[in-house]
């Protein structure tokens, strides 16, 4: 259960007034003051309105993805060679590439992934001479330019980053070092 001291606190969070939360939540004004002023014990029903209306105020005027999302995207094409990868991740700092067959995402690589090749051989010539496609993770999750950046940096605790697409075109990626810059 939410603190009532929830409600004063993320109403003026958001910037809205006692007045513009009554109207939008369909609680009376006075209720409202009565409850920040601690004056009344409210019922269940009342608080919930008031939370689910503040919660949805703050959804629509989050940052969304495609404000964040890096739209350079640095790309491999899935015929390349684990050197060619390492170069490209070096050249531009970055951890993680999709790898493309032609115009279509088909996997990702990374830098754990690399180290992982060159760890297990015997010798790192060999390991440089793989092929993108033959050791390439699954692609990076797709979502839309649209998508809360809550939810990004939920998903971004699963990936090592997420692809931004309007119309299945690809917009923009994401990763944890995007996440780091807003704060």
């Amino acid at each position: 259960m939410h603190n009532l001291d929830e409600i004063s606190k993320l109403r003026k969070k958001l910037g809205i007034s006692q007045s513009e939360l009554s109207e939008l939540s369909g609680v009376s004004q006075s209720l409202i003051a009565k409850l920040e002023a601690k004056k009344i014990d409210p019922s269940y029903t009342k608080v919930k309105q008031l939370l689910e209306t503040l919660e949805r105020h703050n959804r629509r005027s989050s940052k969304k993805a495609k404000e964040i999302a890096n739209k350079n995207v640095v790309q491999i094409k899935s015929t390349s060679n684990l050197k060619q990868a390492a170069d490209i991740m070096h050249k531009k700092s970055i951890s993680q590439i999709p790898v493309y067959k032609g115009n279509v995402i088909i996997g990702s690589i990374s830098e754990k992934t690399i180290l992982k090749i060159l760890s297990e051989s015997k010798s790192p010539e060999d390991a440089f001479k793989k092929k993108v496609i033959d050791i390439m993770e699954d692609p990076f999750p797709v979502i839309s330019g649209e998508t809360s950046i809550e939810l990004v940096y939920e998903m971004l605790d699963f990936f090592d980053a997420i692809m931004i697409t309007k119309k299945e075109e690809i917009k923009g990626i994401i990763t944890k070092n995007d996440l780091l810059k807003l704060g």
